[in-house]
């Protein structure tokens, strides 16, 4: 039976290696799939799908107004059937386009398998997210670690100088040199500016 799933995590997890992980495995076995990533990510290059330790992958880019129910029975209509439509960096999807994901599986009956964060640099819910926690049948936390040992939930945003940022847009795309996953009890420490946090590069966040 087919089902949406939401696979979420803090930055750096491995999430969109576990994606292209799962993708393979459809691959290997002769089935074909569908990759969604968003337009406003293309660290990587337009439609681009790569993670951190060198897999890689051509995605279908949408935007916010995109109707993925509709790119999916195009692709369908196009290339035949499909087995799996999976989703990278979905905490940047809409409302209406997780409703969409639930249609893909109770319509055209396709597993979709989402990936993303869960919160935001401020500790809020990305709107994706936020309705995937709702409506996804199965919710699986991908783990990392805090620089404690902890398990990490939450992420902080750094600026070029490596201080902790507490405000701004929500969505600024940055791969290490912007983020840091940390702890809850951390990230109470970083926005309360009591706590310094020593990354892999070295820099202190204050």
């Amino acid at each position: 039976m087919a089902k949406l799933y939401f696979y979420y995590s803090a930055m750096n997890a491995g999430k969109t290696t576990t994606l292209l992980q799962s993708a393979h495995n459809y691959h290997e076995r002769g089935m074909r799939t569908l990759i969604f990533t968003p337009k406003l990510d293309n660290r990587y290059g337009d439609g681009v799908v790569a993670s951190r330790i060198g897999l890689k992958a051509d995605g279908w880019i949408f935007a916010r107004n995109d109707d993925l129910l509709h790119m999916t029975q195009d692709d369908i209509a196009a290339h035949g059937p499909l087995h799996c439509v999976l989703v990278d960096e979905a905490q940047f999807l809409s409302k209406a386009q997780v409703w969409q994901l639930t249609e893909i599986v109770d319509r055209l009956k396709i597993p979709v398998l989402s990936y993303g964060l869960r919160t935001d640099f401020r500790g809020e819910l990305f709107e994706g997210s936020q309705y995937l926690l709702a409506w996804a049948d199965n919710l699986v936390e991908i783990k990392t670690i805090c620089h404690t040992g902890k398990k990490a939930t939450m992420v902080v945003r750094v600026d070029e100088h490596g201080h902790a940022v507490i405000d701004g847009p929500q969505v600024e795309i940055g791969g290490n040199d912007r983020y840091v996953s940390v702890s809850r009890s951390e990230f109470k420490k970083v926005m309360a500016g009591e706590g310094r946090i020593e990354t892999k590069q070295g820099t202190l966040l204050l």
